[in-house]
């Protein structure tokens, strides 16, 4: 008796394991921020009217797809701290950060810098904007519109098919001549006022949105090639809605962005 009742109580245990270990490798971050307090879909989904929920994302992928009613607040912001303090004091209830997604750590950074700064009741909603457009569309925001079609959202194959290895993104691109045109779209910090090809390339960033529009339009009208590079790879995710929004149908993005290309030049040195 006594050794079923061992035997049962390991098999509860097993399982509470497996149970974490699951929801750890589904979130990773919930690993590396195991102090930082979490809502889940459903709780979120059930709770909307009674939290605050805010975007820790920059301020272009905000305008691109988030969620409705929403506030914006870059966890990346010199006066973040300032901004959800002056936040906290009109109002009491949960205030809810979220991001990109599962591997995007944003929302845990933002509640960790948020806690340091006294802000209490704050959580990240970990599953990020895309599963919720996904789950809760009508509750979206896609590029001005809501509630949002799911097939307007870019699958992961759709946007890989427009990647290229930095070493074809850069033949490709001069094979093409005057008939390509190539876009450094980090922004002023990142590029340190440095790109990789020099009297080819124009530099845009994506906080300019006119000088990005027009870019766009004239790539279009002069039935250009488009080649995007920005830093590591995941800025121009957001920037691919535009570029289909405005029916440019041939483009490709640098695999990992400027910093895989130059490791792989310092490599060759």
């Amino acid at each position: 008796m006594h050794k079923q009742f061992f035997l049962f109580i390991c098999l509860i245990l097993s399982l509470v394991s497996l149970t974490t270990y699951a929801k750890d490798t589904e979130f990773p971050g919930r690993a590396k921020f195991p102090n930082i307090p979490v809502y889940e879909l459903r709780q979120l989904s059930q709770g909307l009217a009674d939290v605050v929920v805010v975007d820790a994302r920059s301020r272009y992928e905000y305008e691109t797809l988030r969620f409705k009613g929403s506030i914006n607040i870059p966890v990346a912001s010199k006066t973040f701290e300032q901004e959800l303090i002056q936040l906290r004091s009109k109002t009491n209830k949960p205030i809810v950060f979220y991001c990109n997604g599962r591997t995007c750590f944003k929302s845990y950074i933002a509640v960790k810098k948020g806690q340091a700064a006294g802000v209490s009741n704050i959580f990240a909603f970990d599953a990020g904007v895309f599963e919720w457009a996904i789950a809760k569309p009508k509750y979206a925001v896609l590029l001005g519109e809501s509630p949002i079609k799911k097939e307007h959202l870019i699958s992961v194959k759709k946007f890989n098919s427009h990647l290229l290895h930095h070493d074809s993104f850069s033949d490709k691109a001069f094979d093409l001549g005057s008939n390509s045109m190539v876009l450094d779209v980090r922004d002023k910090y990142q590029r340190a006022g440095i790109g990789f090809y020099p009297g080819k390339e124009r530099w845009v960033s994506l906080d300019d949105t006119k000088k990005l529009d027009k870019m766009l339009a004239k790539a279009k009208k002069k039935n250009k090639t488009l080649f995007i590079y920005d830093e590591v790879g995941k800025q121009v995710k957001w920037l691919q809605y535009t570029i289909e929004k405005q029916g440019i149908k041939n483009y490709y993005f640098m695999k990992k962005g400027a910093t895989a290309y130059y490791t792989a030049i310092m490599e060759r040195k």
